[in-house]
Protein backbone atom coordinates (compact mmCIF):
# COMPACT_ATOMS: atom_id res chain seq x y z
CA UNK A 1 0.00 0.00 0.00
CA UNK A 2 1.40 3.69 -1.04
CA UNK A 3 0.10 7.23 0.01
CA UNK A 4 0.87 10.19 -1.58
CA UNK A 5 -0.08 13.58 -0.06
CA UNK A 6 -2.41 15.61 -2.56
CA UNK A 7 -3.90 18.79 -1.05
CA UNK A 8 -4.26 20.76 2.07
CA UNK A 9 -7.90 22.60 2.67
CA UNK A 10 -8.87 25.94 3.82
CA UNK A 11 -12.26 27.51 4.39
CA UNK A 12 -12.13 31.34 2.69
CA UNK A 13 -14.56 33.66 3.57
CA UNK A 14 -13.55 35.73 0.91
CA UNK A 15 -12.30 33.16 -1.99
CA UNK A 16 -11.11 36.51 -4.44
CA UNK A 17 -9.02 38.11 -1.63
CA UNK A 18 -7.59 34.72 -0.93
CA UNK A 19 -6.90 33.55 -4.43
CA UNK A 20 -5.04 37.51 -4.89
CA UNK A 21 -3.24 36.91 -1.12
CA UNK A 22 -1.78 33.90 -2.72
CA UNK A 23 -1.02 34.59 -5.96
CA UNK A 24 0.82 37.75 -4.98
CA UNK A 25 2.10 36.56 -1.55
CA UNK A 26 3.32 32.88 -2.91
CA UNK A 27 3.26 32.96 -6.94
CA UNK A 28 1.09 30.63 -6.53
CA UNK A 29 -1.89 29.71 -9.52
CA UNK A 30 -4.96 28.41 -10.07
CA UNK A 31 -4.43 24.60 -11.16
CA UNK A 32 -7.92 23.83 -11.08
CA UNK A 33 -11.28 25.38 -10.14
CA UNK A 34 -15.21 23.45 -9.41
CA UNK A 35 -17.73 25.38 -8.27
CA UNK A 36 -20.58 23.41 -6.93
CA UNK A 37 -23.85 25.86 -6.83
CA UNK A 38 -26.73 22.91 -5.60
CA UNK A 39 -24.07 22.64 -2.53
CA UNK A 40 -23.41 26.00 -2.39
CA UNK A 41 -19.36 26.20 -2.37
CA UNK A 42 -16.54 26.37 -4.95
CA UNK A 43 -13.15 24.49 -4.47
CA UNK A 44 -10.04 26.56 -5.65
CA UNK A 45 -6.61 24.09 -6.12
CA UNK A 46 -3.18 26.23 -6.15
CA UNK A 47 -0.07 25.25 -6.65
CA UNK A 48 3.43 26.99 -8.04
CA UNK A 49 5.50 25.68 -11.09
CA UNK A 50 7.92 24.60 -8.22
CA UNK A 51 5.98 21.92 -6.58
CA UNK A 52 7.00 19.13 -8.10
CA UNK A 53 4.75 16.70 -6.45
CA UNK A 54 1.57 18.07 -7.60
CA UNK A 55 0.42 18.83 -4.21
CA UNK A 56 -1.66 21.58 -3.84
CA UNK A 57 -3.73 24.50 -1.55
CA UNK A 58 -7.63 24.12 -1.76
CA UNK A 59 -9.64 26.76 -0.80
CA UNK A 60 -13.29 26.26 0.08
CA UNK A 61 -15.37 28.80 -0.28
CA UNK A 62 -19.15 28.54 1.12
CA UNK A 63 -21.83 30.73 -0.27
CA UNK A 64 -23.40 31.49 2.74
CA UNK A 65 -20.40 31.87 5.45
CA UNK A 66 -20.65 35.20 6.30
CA UNK A 67 -18.64 35.14 9.65
CA UNK A 68 -15.02 34.74 9.80
CA UNK A 69 -13.68 30.94 10.31
CA UNK A 70 -12.53 29.92 13.64
CA UNK A 71 -9.07 28.21 13.36
CA UNK A 72 -8.63 26.07 16.32
CA UNK A 73 -6.20 25.87 18.69
CA UNK A 74 -4.94 22.13 17.00
CA UNK A 75 -3.93 24.16 13.71
CA UNK A 76 -0.51 25.15 13.21
CA UNK A 77 0.69 26.27 9.94
CA UNK A 78 1.58 25.07 6.30
CA UNK A 79 5.73 25.69 5.30
CA UNK A 80 6.59 26.78 1.73
CA UNK A 81 10.51 27.24 1.02
CA UNK A 82 11.75 29.75 -0.40
CA UNK A 83 15.30 30.20 -2.22
CA UNK A 84 16.32 33.77 -0.91
CA UNK A 85 14.26 34.39 2.71
CA UNK A 86 16.14 37.91 2.89
CA UNK A 87 14.30 39.06 -0.35
CA UNK A 88 11.12 37.32 -0.10
CA UNK A 89 10.26 38.75 3.75
CA UNK A 90 11.58 42.19 2.16
CA UNK A 91 8.92 41.61 -0.53
CA UNK A 92 6.03 40.54 2.13
CA UNK A 93 6.30 43.38 4.19
CA UNK A 94 6.77 45.96 1.47
CA UNK A 95 3.52 44.60 0.28
CA UNK A 96 1.78 45.03 3.34
CA UNK A 97 0.54 41.58 4.40
CA UNK A 98 1.08 40.37 8.14
CA UNK A 99 4.37 39.63 8.55
CA UNK A 100 6.60 38.23 11.32
CA UNK A 101 10.27 38.73 11.52
CA UNK A 102 12.78 36.53 10.44
CA UNK A 103 14.00 34.08 12.92
CA UNK A 104 16.64 31.17 13.12
CA UNK A 105 17.11 28.02 14.97
CA UNK A 106 20.18 27.63 17.09
CA UNK A 107 23.16 26.75 15.32
CA UNK A 108 21.51 27.63 11.93
CA UNK A 109 19.38 24.70 11.68
CA UNK A 110 16.70 26.59 9.63
CA UNK A 111 16.04 30.42 9.27
CA UNK A 112 11.86 30.96 8.94
CA UNK A 113 9.33 33.53 9.43
CA UNK A 114 6.01 33.54 9.74
CA UNK A 115 2.89 35.34 6.99
CA UNK A 116 -0.89 35.56 7.78
CA UNK A 117 -3.03 35.01 5.29
CA UNK A 118 -6.18 36.93 4.82
CA UNK A 119 -8.21 34.07 6.37
CA UNK A 120 -5.78 33.94 10.02
CA UNK A 121 -3.93 31.26 8.96
CA UNK A 122 -0.47 31.07 9.54
CA UNK A 123 2.32 30.29 6.76
CA UNK A 124 5.62 29.47 7.62
CA UNK A 125 8.51 30.94 5.22
CA UNK A 126 11.44 28.41 4.99
CA UNK A 127 15.07 29.58 3.70
CA UNK A 128 15.78 26.57 1.00
CA UNK A 129 18.98 24.79 2.27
Amino acid sequence: MAFKMLHTCYRVKNLQESIAFYKEALDFEIVKERDFPDAKFTLVYLSNSLTTDEYELELTYNYDQTEPYTIGTGYGHIAVESDDLEATHARHLAAGFDVGPLKSLANNAASYYFITDPDGYRIEIIQAK
